[in-house]
């Protein structure tokens, strides 16, 4: 009887036991293998006007066809657009979702990421609800110029994500630098976004957003978190960015969330560390949303063809019928496009 009490308490103990801090190195190698797409297809989408610079595809299905949102730069500053594609290969122009303003905080600057998507890797990545209305948040700014001036995030939504309509903006920033609760890490300028569900609250909060900011004090680009009960107040999260390289100016951004059983991967692009060229992308893993691991190894995209021989970045993984779709902004001789590399050789 002894031993079989001892052996159930060893089982309850383990079955609770909290998970590592720090994610195993064979559980990063495991991933690697998961997400690794070594054939680079080429471009798969440039806007109409190919005068103009197309960055951050976020993209989602719905109703068995693929969208994208994704922004454009002609000058001004960003507007955010849709495109729909029956394949994640072929891709048309749909329309505007934010447009400049004549006014406002962010007339000059709607840069629109979808949020709240199927976050799970044999998923759906088609985007939830809540309170009838599906949500975005978009980087936002008042100055005229290449992300110019000091940059907020912003928050709106519409009713359906597919229709090429505007959305219904919040009047003012849900995060911008001069918040009195801002951090030494985003009291500069905030950049990208993205919102995910989660129904575990790991980090206290229902709604998590993932943003990459830079501070006065660190003259460098940080992912850092925000938590919120109703998408429409925030709070941040941590007293220090959760990935930084703390070099004068390098980049980490663009993060994008997904979820392999209890772990969670995101993704994110580096640019301008000392030990890496250019732009290219990486992953970090994490099982309590708080503490992440660096992958170490090889860059998951890089710099390797003339259609992204400047920089190879900003990623939105898709894995769909057993091919993994590794969307990126690429910057070379075709000028600012989407390419995409796979899992599986396509052509």
């Amino acid at each position: 009887m002894r031993l079989l009490i001892t052996g159930v308490l060893f089982f309850l103990v383990s079955c609770h036991s909290p998970k590592p801090v720090k994610v195993e190195a064979a559980t990063m190698d495991s991933v690697y293998e998961k997400i690794k797409t070594p054939y680079k297809y080429g471009v798969v989408f440039r806007h109409p006007d190919t005068t103009k610079m197309i960055d951050s595809p976020t993209i989602f299905q719905w109703e068995g066809k693929w969208f994208m949102t994704y922004i454009v730069f002609d000058g001004r500053g960003y507007e955010t657009w849709l495109a729909e594609s029956p394949d994640l290969l072929q891709w048309t122009t749909r329309g505007r979702l934010l447009s400049f303003t004549d006014s406002g905080w962010d007339a000059q600057q709607k840069a629109g990421y979808l949020g709240l998507l199927d976050i799970n890797w044999n998923g759906t990545y088609t985007p939830q609800s809540y309170n009838g209305n599906y949500w975005m948040s978009y980087l936002g700014g008042s100055e005229k110029g290449y992300e110019a001036g000091r940059l907020g995030t912003g928050i709106a939504y519409a009713k359906n994500p597919t229709e090429p309509i505007e959305w219904t903006r919040l009047e003012q920033p849900v995060l911008a630098a001069s918040d009195k609760d801002a951090r030494w890490y985003d009291n500069g300028t905030i950049f990208k976004s993205t919102i995910i569900e989660d129904p575990d609250q790991l980090r206290g909060y229902p709604f998590l957003m993932f943003y990459n900011a830079a501070g006065d004090t660190a003259k460098y680009e940080n992912i850092a978190m925000a938590g919120s009960k109703d998408l429409k107040t925030w709070t941040r999260l941590g007293k220090y960015p959760i990935i930084s390289r703390k070099i004068k100016g390098s980049i980490c951004g663009d993060a994008q969330l997904i979820k392999m059983g209890d772990l969670y991967v995101l993704f994110y692009f580096g640019a301008f560390w000392p030990d890496r060229p250019g732009a290219f992308e990486r992953f970090a893993c994490s099982y309590d949303l708080e503490n992440w691991t660096e992958w170490e190894g090889d860059n998951l995209v890089e710099s390797s063809e003339p259609y992204d021989e400047t920089y190879a970045h900003k990623p939105m993984v898709v894995n769909w019928k057993g091919t993994v779709y590794h969307f990126y902004n690429a910057v070379g001789k075709e000028g600012r496009v989407i390419a995409l590399a796979t899992s599986k050789p396509l052509k």
